[in-house]
């Protein structure tokens, strides 16, 4: 997520807002952005009632956390770009502005 926060003013070009969401607590995001040395986006907590937003948007694990995954949702609302992840990787921002840039079209 660090690197969201190096491409902030790229991301801004686009007109686009980053959020960063989890099943975790706002204690606990609240550590993780001092680790990292802050953040200049949000950081949502989807912690109670536990997982609802990601069970909306269909990734909540059963075993009560969420999947990795993007999602591009547009001005009106609609969901332009999701895509599913292993938990252990994240998608080079290029796909990102790429998605982006259709979306832009």
């Amino acid at each position: 997520m660090p690197s969201y926060r190096d491409d902030k003013p790229r991301f801004d070009g686009y007109d686009a807002h980053v959020l960063g969401i989890s099943v975790d607590s706002i204690p606990s995001h609240k550590a993780w952005e001092k680790t990292l040395g802050g953040l200049n986006y949000p950081l949502l907590s989807d912690f109670y009632p536990h997982g609802m937003v990601a069970e909306k948007y269909g990734v909540l694990r059963n075993e009560g956390y969420c999947e990795r995954a993007i999602f591009i949702i547009d001005k009106q609302g609609i969901i332009r770009y999701s895509e599913v992840y292993d938990i252990g990787k994240k998608p080079p921002n290029y796909i990102l502005f790429k998605e982006l840039e259709k979306v832009q079209k």
